[in-house]
């Protein structure tokens, strides 16, 4: 698979993280400028030598599968830091599972999150939807309804990871999203920087802004309790972290002493993890 594009997982690699504050129109600029894709440079789509669609401004990482435990595997990509991945990215596509001494192609969007995961060769099917959001996302930013430039309207699943970046679109602002082979949203940029601009407009509806996400990598110290979990990082003291419910489910598998990396929200709370499951 190959992509020229935009937009489940994590490195040491500096992210757009520090991209966005909890600061109403700073946070706003901000995202216009950092989060919301550079501008008009984004808006461009293309296909891969196999057909499938993308948008401008990913990059695809060439790596090999370490080690596979539990729900996760990882990857040596010569980036000086593992990148761990989750299993079922393929697992629910009906693609076979990772296991170790697989090459893979991995996909990023511009803040370093995983789009997608296919071994050396193997084929993608991706498309691109040119419209705009027909409503506001409702709690949780889970799932979007698109009204295409042509056609009906088309409803969507959201990956975690993409949600912050839909939500930031206002509702009616012309923008082309990335859509995988289980239907889901993976990416999403503006059409062009009239677009880009609409973001400034107050009067124009918005789902609630999630922000960006920084990553938290350490070692868990205290598991889920009261919706909080502890994590060390690097012989630091322990910082505690407040978990979305949406995620919970993930922390209970997990124990202290475990390796961890956290996604964090500019709300400081944990919106995603990723984890390789002890022996």
């Amino acid at each position: 698979m190959s992509f020229t594009t935009v937009f489940q997982h994590p490195s040491k690699i500096p992210t757009a993280q520090g991209c966005i504050r909890r600061s109403n129109l700073y946070g706003l600029c901000l995202l216009t400028g950092c989060l919301i894709f550079s501008g008009v440079a984004l808006a461009h789509e293309g296909k891969d030598a196999k057909g499938s669609e993308s948008l401008s401004g990913e990059r695809v990482i060439s790596g090999t599968v370490e080690e596979v435990r539990g729900e996760q595997a990882k990857v040596d990509t010569g980036e000086g830091q593992p990148r761990y991945l989750p299993m079922n990215l393929r697992e629910e596509k009906g693609l076979p599972a990772l296991k170790k001494g697989d090459r893979v192609k991995i996909t990023v969007n511009d803040q370093n999150l995983i789009v997608d995961v296919h071994l050396e060769g193997e084929e993608s099917h991706h498309r691109t939807v040119h419209g705009v959001l027909a409503q506001p996302l409702a709690t949780g930013h889970e799932k979007a309804v698109i009204q295409p430039k042509e056609g009906q309207e088309e409803s969507h699943p959201i990956r975690p990871l993409a949600r912050s970046k839909v939500a930031s679109i206002p509702v009616g602002a012309e923008a082309i999203f990335l859509i995988d082979e289980m239907e889901q949203i993976v990416d999403v940029t503006f059409e062009d920087e009239t677009e880009v601009n609409k973001v400034k407009n107050p009067e124009k509806k918005k789902s609630p802004l999630k922000g960006n996400f920084k990553q938290v990598s350490g070692i868990l110290k205290e598991p889920l309790k009261d919706n909080k979990v502890s994590v060390q990082q690097d012989g630091k003291k322990a910082q505690q972290y407040e978990v979305r419910p949406i995620i919970q489910d993930k922390f209970k598998k997990l124990s202290s002493g475990q390796e961890v990396v956290l996604f964090v929200d500019e709300e400081n709370k944990v919106t995603d993890v990723s984890f390789i499951e002890k022996e």
